[in-house]
């Protein structure tokens, strides 16, 4: 991944969507980071969730699940703000949802993970 990634939100979703299916926790981090820090201040913070919750991915696909458990905790409470009004069809609800539960019993392999609700995927 470059060091600098300039997408737009819904290009960056599309990519990190696509790192995340190809069990690439870590590449999608970077590709939500280069977003968050490029974001506007109301949207910063759902950013950062979303590249902490790769992030939280990475640790669990690396056998630490303490620092998975501490990501993935800090992302699902960073992004429960968006949820009655999240952004480009993210699925706000789905990805707490599954921080939340990753958090509490960690998985090994590939972890299955959506960005953005089926019904914006049908749309786009």
């Amino acid at each position: 991944m470059p060091d600098d990634i300039d997408m737009p939100p819904q290009e960056a979703l599309a990519e990190a969507q696509r790192l995340l299916d190809a069990d690439r926790p870590f590449h999608a981090h970077e590709v939500l980071e280069a977003v968050w820090k490029a974001a506007s201040e109301p949207e910063r913070e759902l950013w950062r969730g979303l590249a902490q919750v790769a992030v939280g991915i990475t640790h669990l696909r690396r056998g630490n699940a303490r620092g998975a458990e501490a990501l993935l905790s800090r992302a699902a409470d960073r992004i429960v703000p968006y949820q009655d009004a999240p952004p480009y069809g993210i699925d706000v609800r789905g990805i707490v949802q599954r921080a939340r539960g990753l958090a509490k019993e960690p998985q090994d392999g590939p972890i299955a993970l959506r960005l953005t609700s089926p019904d914006t995927e049908q749309r786009g």
